[in-house]
């Protein structure tokens, strides 16, 4: 190869190398001017009260999100029943039985289901639940969330277990275990930490939905746990005090609002340094 040629791919190796950097840190730049933003705006008004006390009425200082934060941990709680188990077990067959036209059926349903809007999955369940019952509920708002998890923690689970190598597969079955007892006992356990980094993520990406918890389980100002009830959660107690024309509501918005990505931040590093061990130890 001449010099001339030889410096030519140079160039351009270094240019496609500066603009592809470049991007990286436009897209960078939006996402750390956010971080900034809410939490200069939202760390003045995070104190005690904000996580031990109800929401005050207008005009009178102070109160908290306590009820949102409760009922948004009751929410993910009941979204977990109901997505965890439906996801890992059909990431299961599709990992280990699912090579054939039913199993690229489910995949391509999951990959849709990630894209529907989820205020069209708010409609669903309200039109599922809700109006059946008559009433507004938790169930109705776990069952929402719920099902957005479902596909994520499906394919990230199925993504893990086919990182499994196929001999320890064999290796269980030479010994005389049973299939089920080989994908339990042997290929789950090697994947878990595949599988608990997706579930992680699939609680951080519905952490923060509004649109179908105004469908399902509405709000409410007081304390509440019956899963039969309206439930308040934070996203929809950002979302009404930040429309509202109030100052002392709003600073009550940009501090839950911080303590949201805070927690959603916390969740994503968490499912990373997972994902990160797990990586380490197959190498």
């Amino acid at each position: 190869m001449s010099k001339r040629k030889y410096a030519w791919r140079k160039l351009q190796n270094a240019s496609v190398t500066g603009i592809t950097t470049l991007c990286a840190l436009v897209t960078l730049v939006p996402l750390f001017w956010i971080l900034y933003y809410v939490t200069s705006q939202g760390i003045r008004s995070v104190n005690v009260a904000f996580f031990t006390q109800l929401p005050k009425p207008v005009g009178e200082p102070g109160g908290g999100m306590a009820n949102a934060i409760l009922g948004s941990g009751i929410l993910l709680g009941i979204a977990s029943i109901v997505g965890i188990p439906i996801g890992i077990c059909g990431g299961i067959y599709l990992s280990e039985f699912g090579k054939n036209r039913v199993g690229d059926c489910i995949r391509f349903a999951a990959d849709v289901l990630v894209g529907v809007p989820s205020i069209v999955i708010g409609m669903f369940v309200y039109a599922l639940i809700v109006l059946p019952m008559h009433k507004f509920s938790a169930l109705a708002g776990g069952v929402a969330l719920g099902i957005m998890m479902v596909p994520i923690v499906m394919r990230t689970t199925e993504e893990s277990l086919n990182m499994v190598p196929s001999s320890l597969r064999e290796g269980s079955l030479a010994l005389g275990a049973a299939n089920w007892q080989t994908v339990v006992k042997v290929v789950l356990s090697a994947g878990k930490a595949g599988v608990i980094t997706g579930v992680l993520l699939s609680l951080a990406r519905v952490a923060g939905e509004t649109a179908p918890l105004l469908f399902t389980a509405l709000n409410n100002r007081f304390w509440s746990s019956s899963p039969t009830e309206p439930i308040a959660s934070l996203p929809v107690q950002i979302y009404t005090y930040a429309i509202a024309p109030y100052d002392d509501w709003h600073q009550q918005a940009w501090a839950g609002a911080f303590v949201l990505i805070v927690t959603i931040l916390g969740v994503n590093i968490a499912a990373r340094l997972l994902s990160r061990n797990r990586h380490g130890r197959a190498i």
